[in-house]
Order: structure tokens, then C-alpha cells, then sequence
């Protein structure tokens, strides 16, 4: 099965068990701040809780309209390292904001990984046009995630939105460029040892 329908079927699964575990879910696999009850897995296990319908179903609406072409560009392997270096990525990243601001609260959610698919769906496409829900104004995909990254920034330093992890978010984007660049590195590198 290719990585994206199973990663939707397992945040799925997922978010059915935790219906009826809720608590203990939340307990052992939510991100828990350093000081808190953090567990190393949680920097994976996270991504695969969600706070409620709404937010899963946006979520996986994300990771199928990036996820598929991006995994169809890379291959099935290369879009594991990038999505769970993206989840990685937005985990640490959200540790240090708990960090440094003495919050407590879990964090639960597939945004770092869906946001670093967005980051390279407009790397590898940065032409596709793409029109938001607001405002429905056609732009391209690379206007569109830095739009959307300007966004969360803004956000994340005035604290609007509370609830929203919009530092992790931008982790998971930073992870993802992170990693394309090592990538285009290599390659170039190749190219030259080829010659």
C-alpha cells in the first residue's frame, strides 16, 4: 500500500482508539513537555493523535492533497524520511516554544508532518497553482506556502490562535527544507565525483 492511503488509515485507526482510550493515549503518546512526562516516542507518536474531528479531517485532507504527489515524485522511501523528519522536526520545535514559555499543555496532531509535505509539495512544484479556501484567489504553490508560513509566524509571536501549535508547524516546514537541501546537496556532489 502506498504511504499515504496507510498513514490516513493509521491516523484513522488511531483517532478511533483514542475515542476509547482516551486518557491513557493522551498520557503515553501525546508530546508531553520536558518537564512534564515527555518520552522520546512522543516526538513520532504525537503525529498520530488528534484533538478532535475537525482537526484530523484537515489534516488528512493535507497529507492526500500534498502527500500523493510528493510521493509519487519521490518514491515511497524518500516520503517517509521527509514526513517523519517534518513530524520530528515540529516535535523539537515545540518542545523548545513549551520550553520557553512554561507551558505544560500536550501537544497531539499530523500539522508538522503535513506542513513539511507543504513545504515540499512548493519546492518540487513551485508553479502548481493552487486556490485556498480564503482567500479563493488562484496563486502559486510556492506563494502559498510562504503565505501560509508568514502566517504562522505572525500568529505563533502574538499568540493568536491559542490551541494551535504554529511554532511546531513551522518546525515541520523547517525540517523539510532541511532535508531537501541536504538531499540537493548529495546529488550535486554526485554529479560532480560522475564527471
Amino acid at each position: 500500500m502506498p504511504a499515504v492511503p496507510l498513514l490516513i488509515v493509521v491516523n484513522v485507526v488511531v483517532f478511533l482508539v483514542q475515542k476509547l482510550r482516551g486518557d491513557l493515549m493522551l498520557y503515553l503518546f501525546a508530546l508531553w513537555p520536558l518537564e512534564a512526562g515527555f518520552l522520546p516516542w512522543q516526538l513520532v507518536t504525537s503525529a498520530f493523535l488528534h484533538g478532535g474531528v475537525s482537526h484530523i479531517a484537515f489534516n488528512m485532507l493535507g497529507l492526500w492533497m500534498f502527500g500523493r504527489e510528493i510521493e509519487e515524485a519521490l518514491g515511497a522511501a524518500r516520503f517517509w524520511v521527509l514526513y517523519l523528519t517534518s513530524v520530528v522536526a515540529a516535535a523539537i520545535t515545540q518542545l523548545i516554544f513549551l520550553a520557553l514559555t512554561g507551558s505544560l499543555v500536550p501537544t497531539v496532531g499530523a500539522s508538522g508532518g503535513v506542513f513539511g509535505l507543504l513545504l515540499a509539495w512548493a519546492v518540487f512544484f513551485p508553479d502548481r497553482e493552487v486556490v485556498p479556501l480564503f482567500p479563493p484567489i488562484p496563486m502559486r504553490a510556492r506563494t502559498f506556502a510562504a503565505g501560509y508560513a508568514g502566517i504562522e509566524l505572525l500568529l505563533g509571536v502574538t499568540g493568536t490562535s491559542q490551541g494551535v501549535a504554529h511554532f511546531a508547524h513551522l518546525g515541520g516546514m523547517l525540517g523539510a527544507w532541511l532535508l531537501i537541501l541536504r538531499w540537493r546537496a548529495r546529488a550535486r556532489a554526485a554529479t560532480r565525483l560522475r564527471r
